[in-house]
């Protein structure tokens, strides 16, 4: 039986997909996994705990150690910030860190919303060889319900989110707002 590998990126969307992923796999391996960033707002680890809580279950938390698990560092040895494929930060502190626990037949569970679905669907057209689902696209599930069953599971949302940020992303970010 493949193993469920929930992406937790400490934001909204990625809780209730990480929420839905473990009710729709009882009987599953599920891993949680959160690649910790060094600029993102200490509140995360907050929200990461609180939703801990929430699961039932801890999150597998990995960092990058080549760069530090800064973006900062990234972004000054590749020399620069966001180019036409994305932030290089994202690559190297999530992508290529999450890669590391990566198995053949995982699925990977992303957290993905109904407004994004045509972004969902090209990310599987450009990672064909990857096994992914997008439970909130699938159950038809957007950024403000997410934001709402969050709270209504009385978590406190990350502070990006009470300053105003649509994202719980680093400080700053130039991919995210």
């Amino acid at each position: 039986m493949s193993r469920i590998v929930a992406q937790f990126s400490c934001g909204a969307a990625s809780a209730v997909a990480t929420k839905l992923a473990l009710a729709d796999n009882k009987d599953a391996e599920v891993v949680i996994a959160n690649a910790f960033l060094k600029e993102e707002d200490d509140d995360n680890r907050r929200f990461l705990a609180d939703c801990e809580d929430w699961f039932g279950q801890k999150a597998l938390q990995l960092r990058d150690e080549k760069y530090g698990a800064s973006a900062d560092e990234v972004w000054r040895r590749k020399q620069f910030m966001k180019g036409p494929k994305g932030a290089p930060c994202s690559g190297e502190l999530k992508r290529k860190v999450l890669d590391k626990i990566k198995r053949p037949d995982d699925v990977l569970v992303f957290g993905f919303t109904a407004e994004e679905a045509d972004r969902f669907e090209d990310f599987q057209e450009r990672n064909p060889k990857l096994n992914v689902v997008a439970p909130l696209v699938g159950h038809g599930i957007g950024k403000a319900d997410c934001l709402a069953m969050v709270q209504r599971a009385s978590i406190e949302l990350p502070l990006a989110y009470r300053q105003g940020y649509s994202n719980a992303n680093c400080t700053g970010c130039p991919k995210g707002g």
